[in-house]
């Protein structure tokens, strides 16, 4: 291959650097600085994988064998002797024939409960959060999220050699990938969103499920999570973020990359130029990937190179498109090899899934990570959107992240369930719109009390990690409520939340009406009062959506497709993407 004519890298024009400290990137380079790790295990851990056999894990394959219909004759019988011979001939087939079937199925049985046994569960959340379950749609059906997060975990040999740092081995690992899976209750549509590793958030008070040991909620980058109660740690982030409940995680390593990659065979990738991702006298690092311009087909640890890519990007944002493009890659490719109809690749990425990826405790199973893959399988790769949360440049660290203006209509298409695509039917949309119509307009509980018999505590709620909270907002909320009736309205000064959506909340159901009162006199649409056992009364927090004014601002429903440019979104079924290299790394 020809020599780098390199001569020095500088800072992509108009790319803000990525944040040089935490885990530096590869085996080129063993060197921890303080602060966010350099990896990105990311990726490949959704495979709709599951069982040893076509039928799923655990169904017992039949042995559907037609009795033989001797007609009777109309000729001489045979003799006794030749009858006897005939039933002993059946007897034997018959048993031969129920101890295959059983050692059959003996053995699926044995490699079912081997699969079972290799996968890692923890619990779903160790951290405090408020977000609740969606209500379901007519037909019963709910949202399903999945979290997924890559390690950046040195905490084996071959997870040192691949990700290099080994000075850091034991070291708590960092979530340096992480990707809410979003499936639409309909089964029709599906969304991927990141949020870059080096973005600063609230954190909320977690415990390690493992040592018991306890962490007080913090602001700092949301790849610390991990290390401060595992992946339930980032979960509760994430819902205290988004407002989202997440109903699973899933982590995986470097180890577990290189594994899901091998099993899923070459994945098609493109780059516009020559591309190696190494080292440079001003940027430490990198992942060793290194391609000819053009499309190429990678496994195994060549697309764990391109997971981790960073530098040759030019940016840790730029590092999650590249992400996309090979989940959208392998999406296609495993549709196009249909492995679900192919029991030798079904049983590969069954057993390197099972090996690879740990999980929350309800989906610890083989048959749940299969019902789960079923699920997946049935959107079509034109209603699948990957996407990057909006962000801007941390106003208290340059090399930080916080999240932007437009992530906050991301996170209610992902509460209201609206089609982050629009190639769904006419009927389909039509549907939705129902769908968000009943939810404002569903039937209000007639209050247990006169207004004046109402108590209601209002919280500020108006902070958030890129502005500050606004001082004195419950009170003036409260002059509102009283004006209104509501005497017995108050302020907690106890101290200010964070809470992007306004929500009016209710410990019992006696007390649904009390609420549901409240919300109207201020334009609050019904959708956003919520039980809530983490209140004792009725209980008003002023969200980041209403910093001024004394009536609820109107909030439009976002419509199916409606992304924000910001959020760099690519549709599953785009094969023409290509990374542009960053011209330092070109060679």
């Amino acid at each position: 291959m020809t020599k780098s004519s390199v001569r020095g890298a500088e800072p992509r024009p108009g790319t803000r650097r990525a944040r040089e400290g935490g885990r530096r990137g590869g085996p080129y380079d063993g060197e921890r600085a303080a602060g966010a790790g350099d990896s990105g295990a990311g990726g490949s851990g959704r495979r709709g994988s599951g069982g040893p056999g076509s039928g799923g894990p655990g169904s017992g394959g039949r042995g559907s064998g037609r009795r033989g219909s001797g007609r009777r004759g109309s000729g001489r019988r045979g003799s006794g002797r030749g009858r006897g011979g005939g039933r002993r001939a059946l007897r034997w087939s018959a048993s031969t024939l129920a101890v295959l079937i059983l050692g059959t199925a003996g053995a699926g049985y044995l490699y079912y409960q081997q699969l079972n046994g290799n996968i890692q569960k923890g619990e779903r959340s160790s951290g405090d959060s408020k977000a609740r379950k969606a209500e379901p749609n007519a037909a019963g059906q709910t949202p399903l999220n999945i979290l997924l997060v890559g390690s950046d975990s040195r905490n084996s040999d071959e997870n040192v050699r691949l990700g290099g740092s080994r000075d850091t081995r034991g070291n708590p690992p960092l979530g340096d990938v992480q990707m809410l899976i979003h499936l639409a209750s309909d089964r029709k549509s599906a969304a991927v969103v990141s949020i870059p590793r080096d973005t600063r958030v609230d954190i909320p008070k977690c415990t390690n499920p493992e040592s018991g040991e306890t962490y007080k909620a913090t602001n700092t980058i949301i790849n610390a999570s991990l290390a401060r109660g595992g992946a339930g740690c980032t979960l509760a982030t994430w819902e205290n973020l988004t407002g989202v409940y997440i109903d699973h995680w899933m982590t995986i390593d470097f180890a577990g990359v290189v594994k899901m990659a091998d099993a899923v065979g070459g994945v098609e990738v493109c780059v516009k130029q020559n591309v190696w991702d190494r080292p440079l006298p001003n940027a430490r690092g990198g992942s060793g990937l290194k391609l000819t311009a053009g499309t190429h087909k990678i496994q195994g640890q060549q697309a764990l190179q391109w997971l981790r890519t960073r530098h040759a990007w030019g940016s840790d944002l730029l590092r999650a498109k590249g992400q996309h493009m090979y989940m959208n890659s392998m999406i296609r490719t495993l549709r196009g090899q249909n492995v679900f109809t192919d029991t030798g690749r079904l049983m590969n990425l069954a057993e390197a899934a099972t090996n690879s990826l740990k999980v929350s405790e309800e989906l610890g199973s083989v048959r749940k990570l299969y019902d789960l893959g079923t699920q997946l399988k049935t959107v079509p790769t034109d209603r699948i959107t990957m996407m990057t949360m909006p962000t801007d440049t941390d106003p208290m660290d340059a090399n930080h992240l916080v999240p932007g203006a437009d992530a906050e209509k991301i996170w209610s298409m992902l509460r209201d369930d609206v089609a982050f695509d629009d190639n769904g039917s006419a009927k389909d949309t039509a549907k939705a719109a129902e769908r968000a119509k009943k939810a404002e307009e569903k039937p209000s509980e007639d209050p247990s009390a006169a207004d004046d018999q109402i108590g209601v505590l209002v919280q500020n709620g108006t902070r958030s990690d890129t502005l500050g909270v606004v001082n004195g907002r419950a009170s003036t909320v409260v002059g509102t409520l009283v004006n209104k009736g509501f005497t017995r309205a108050s302020a907690d000064t106890s101290g200010s939340y964070a809470e992007a959506k306004t929500l009016v909340r209710y410990p019992s159901a006696e007390l649904a009406g009390d609420a549901q009162r409240v919300a109207k006199s201020l334009g609050i649409p019904l959708s956003s009062v919520q039980r809530s056992t983490d209140v004792s009364g009725v209980t008003l927090v002023v969200g980041g959506d209403w910093r001024s004014g004394t009536t609820y601002p109107k909030q439009s429903a976002p419509k199916a497709g409606d992304v924000p440019e910001s959020a760099d979104a690519l549709n599953g079924s785009d094969s023409k993407q290509c990374m542009d290299v960053y011209a330092p790394y070109r060679w």
